[in-house]
């Protein structure tokens, strides 16, 4: 047996959002579990076309041409049998993804930890919640119809209290208002704010990034938040505590975020609330992350 070499990044990815899965997944809805079964096998040569997140994971996969080692892992509701639409229509788009659990419709979140990896991306709500709770960055793909950024290089865009960093900041503006969070922001300036679910995946990114020259990455970051000064220098503060580049920082101190992230061309962009996510969606690939404050009402 060859010798296995650690991946810089590894990531989750369930068969609906990699593709176009809403024909077969009707008939499963109204039919049961047998005929989308059936219906599966009997069109096991029949290439699915993209989903969501299709070009997110070319992307991503584009970067081991740089020398890194970026993997991608299927985690699928589906059993092996249905499975092998999947693995056809991967081999045909020449996707180089060779693992994959298939838990036959229960949920594939318990092998995200055992993979390894640093991000999960689903269509189901509850095995994102899961895939949170055991500490692994999870977000739910926003069904979207999407330009996607025609360069090769791969564009993440993230929100930061709830997402990066924890929601501590985020309860205070909930509970005491917009002067309250200014003020005690400004005031803990220097103190660096908690990792939020994201940060682990962040760190693999920069870890990559830190291999390649900065003017000619594969690779480019944004934070998109709704902070504007004075409440901006804790979160660029924490960033260089943790060590950590982000390529661009837009604080829009409560713009839509939608038209910043369509003209940075987002690949995909992560945020806690439902509302922006739904907005965003209409100009980029988005994933709810259900995490914080303001996934608790």
């Amino acid at each position: 047996m060859s010798q296995i070499i650690k991946p810089n990044l590894v990531i989750g990815i369930s068969s609906r959002t990699l593709f176009d899965l809403s024909e077969s997944n009707q008939v499963y809805e109204e039919d049961g579990v047998q005929a989308y079964a059936d219906y599966q096998i009997a069109h096991e040569h029949d290439v699915l076309a993209p989903g969501v997140a299709f070009s997110l994971v070319k992307k991503l996969l584009h970067i081991n041409e740089f020398g890194a080692h970026v993997e991608v892992i299927l985690l699928s509701r589906n059993s092996a049998d249905t499975g092998l639409r999947i693995f056809n229509s991967i081999e045909h788009y020449g996707l180089n993804i060779t693992r994959a659990a298939f838990s036959s419709g229960e949920s594939p979140y318990r092998y995200v930890a055992a993979f390894g990896a640093h991000l999960f991306l689903s269509a189901n709500h509850q095995d994102t919640q899961r895939a949170l709770a055991d500490n692994c960055a999870a977000a739910t793909i926003i069904p979207s119809v999407t330009n996607h950024n025609a360069t090769e290089q791969l564009r993440i865009a993230f929100d930061g209290d709830a997402v990066l960093f924890s929601d501590e900041a985020e309860k205070i503006y909930q509970s005491e208002g917009l002067d309250a969070f200014a003020t005690k922001e400004k005031a803990a300036a220097r103190t660096a704010l908690e990792g939020g679910p994201f940060k682990g995946f962040l760190t693999a990114l920069h870890a990559i990034q830190s291999q390649l020259p900065q003017d000619a990455s594969p690779l480019r970051t944004a934070l998109v938040t709704a902070r504007s000064a004075p409440a901006h220098e804790r979160v660029i503060r924490t960033l260089r505590e943790w060590d950590i580049r982000i390529d661009e920082a837009l604080f829009l101190g409560g713009l839509s975020k939608a038209e910043f992230l369509r003209a940075f061309g987002a690949d995909i962009f992560f945020d806690d609330q439902k509302g922006h996510c739904e907005d965003a969606a209409k100009h980029v690939a988005t994933g709810h992350v259900p995490h914080g404050v303001m996934n608790t009402r």
